[in-house]
């Protein structure tokens, strides 16, 4: 989706939401055979968040998206569009996006899910884009919420998937603009389901009958499961062909980029995917050493704490690019 329509939409607001609970490699270390050194040689994290009982998704993200509309300075009920992005929802059905609408009081306007992982953000901020650009809303309220924490096996079978995963939640007001110079300038959106299974949750699903058997507990077909070799060789080509594509649809190349802030995934596919493009260092922002991968919500989390680290500042040319399961991947560019 690139610029059309009247009028642009920028990123009105941002805030971020994680438990207090932070659990450490060495607290996992107590629960399965593995050490910090051999977590952070691996995924470059040392910490994540988990959750308390009785928290799901859109608990997180109801604390996340009050904070970004009062930092908007946008009224609840002006709200056109409710866009929750997870891959742990709090049920089956409803959606978590009606779920956070009754936590915030609100009603009347569409709220959706958007199931597409780790590049689930920049699906929804795509159809966030557009929504505004095309007049259907003034306002769209989007969210990336997850609970990781009471879906994954915290075992020694478990631990290659268990130990790259965290809880949290970040909220984008997304409101209209006359500038067409500056806001959201392009999304781009890309899938090949034909790597469905090199990164995927077999069961319970409605392919299932019954859906959940004992069977599927104890051999734990109710886990993840990555290939991480492959996820790792398709997420360092991918994250480049999308940034890049981002790039030339606005006529740029990458040394105009001020800052790029990719899913949170891996340190170790960050560092080459920037390597790649002979992006410095210092315009490459990760906190995956402190949230763990936390999917749909890494992206407006590290977004949050760019901003106030001061790293986004007026008129910085921000990229963001993601890729996951599907297999998936997506970027958008944006002029703060």
């Amino acid at each position: 989706m690139s610029q059309g329509g009247i009028r642009n939409s920028r990123i009105l607001s941002v805030a971020r939401h994680v438990p207090d609970l932070v659990v450490t490699n060495n607290d996992l270390a107590g629960r399965m055979e593995t050490t910090d050194e051999w977590i952070q040689q691996r995924t470059g994290i040392k910490q994540r968040h988990f959750s308390g009982d009785d928290v799901g998704a859109a608990d997180l993200g109801a604390v996340a998206a009050t904070e970004a509309l009062k930092r908007a300075g946008v009224r609840a009920e002006q709200i056109g569009l409710v866009i929750f992005c997870t891959l742990s929802p709090d049920y089956d059905m409803p959606s978590s996006a009606c779920v956070l609408q009754a936590r915030m009081g609100l009603s009347g306007m569409p709220a959706f899910d958007v199931r597409n992982q780790c590049s689930g953000f920049i699906y929804g901020l795509a159809t966030a884009d557009a929504y505004i650009k095309n007049g259907t809303c003034d306002y769209v309220l989007l969210v990336g919420g997850e609970i990781h924490s009471t879906g994954i096996e915290l075992t020694t079978r478990g631990r290659e998937v268990g130990v790259i995963f965290g809880d949290g939640a970040g909220a984008l007001v997304i409101g209209p603009s006359d500038d067409r110079t500056r806001g959201i300038l392009s999304t781009h959106l890309h899938a090949d389901g034909k790597f469905a299974e090199m990164l995927w949750l077999e069961s319970p699903g409605s392919r299932e009958r019954p859906r959940l058997t004992e069977e599927m507990i104890t051999n734990a077909r109710i886990f993840p499961k990555m290939k991480g070799r492959e996820v790792f060789r398709h997420a360092v080509t991918r994250f480049p062909e999308v940034i890049r594509e981002a790039l030339d649809t606005n006529g740029l190349t990458v040394a105009d980029i001020d800052l790029l802030i990719p899913h949170q995934a891996n340190q170790r596919i960050s560092q080459m995917v920037a390597m790649g493009l002979e992006l410095p260092e210092e315009k490459l922002f990760t906190n995956i050493e402190r949230y763990g991968n936390t999917t749909a919500a890494s992206i407006p989390i590290a977004l949050s704490e760019a901003l106030e680290a001061g790293r986004v500042r007026d008129g910085s040319l921000l990229c963001l690019a993601a890729f996951g399961a599907g297999f998936t991947w997506a970027s958008a560019l944006i002029r703060w």
